[in-house]
C-alpha cells in the first residue's frame, strides 16, 4: 500500500488535510461564517432586550437610563446591528430549511441564495429602520 503523503523525486509533499490554501472562498462559505457570527451577536442583543425589559419593570429612573443608552447614537447603531443580525440569521435559517428539502443544492443556486440572503437582510433592516425612524416610534 502506498503512502499518500510520501514524496516522489521532484514533487512537493501533499497536505495531510484540506485547508484554506486549497478551497476557493465562495459566497456560501462567507454566509456560513456570518451566520455563526450573527448567532453569537443575537445573544448579546437578547441581553440588551432583557435589560430594557427589567428596567421597564423596576423603576422609572432605571427605564430612563436604559432609554437614554438605547436612544443615543451608539445605542441606535447597536440596535440597527442587532436588527440586521436578526434578519440575516432568520434568512440564513430559511436558506438551510430549503436545503433540507433537497432544493438549491447546486453550486450556482446555493451561491445565489447566499447573496440573496445578504441583500435581503440589509434591505429588510433598512426598510424597518426607515419605518421606525420616520413613520413612527
Amino acid at each position: 500500500m502506498s503512502n499518500s503523503t510520501a514524496t516522489r523525486p521532484g514533487m512537493k509533499p501533499r497536505p495531510l488535510s484540506p485547508h484554506l490554501q486549497i478551497y476557493r472562498f465562495t459566497p456560501t462559505m462567507a454566509m456560513s461564517i456570518v451566520h455563526r457570527i450573527t448567532g453569537v451577536a443575537l445573544y448579546g442583543g437578547t441581553l440588551l432586550v432583557a435589560w430594557w425589559l427589567v428596567a421597564a419593570s423596576t423603576s422609572e429612573s432605571a427605564f430612563a437610563t436604559a432609554a437614554a443608552v438605547m436612544g443615543s447614537w451608539f445605542g441606535i447603531l447597536v440596535l440597527i446591528g442587532f436588527t440586521w443580525a436578526l434578519f440575516h440569521h432568520l434568512l440564513g435559517g430559511i436558506r438551510h430549511l430549503i436545503w433540507d428539502t433537497g432544493r438549491g443544492m447546486e453550486k450556482h443556486s446555493s451561491s445565489q441564495m447566499a447573496i440573496a440572503t445578504l441583500v435581503a437582510s440589509v434591505a429588510l433592516t433598512v426598510l424597518l429602520w426607515i419605518v421606525i425612524l420616520f413613520v413612527g416610534a
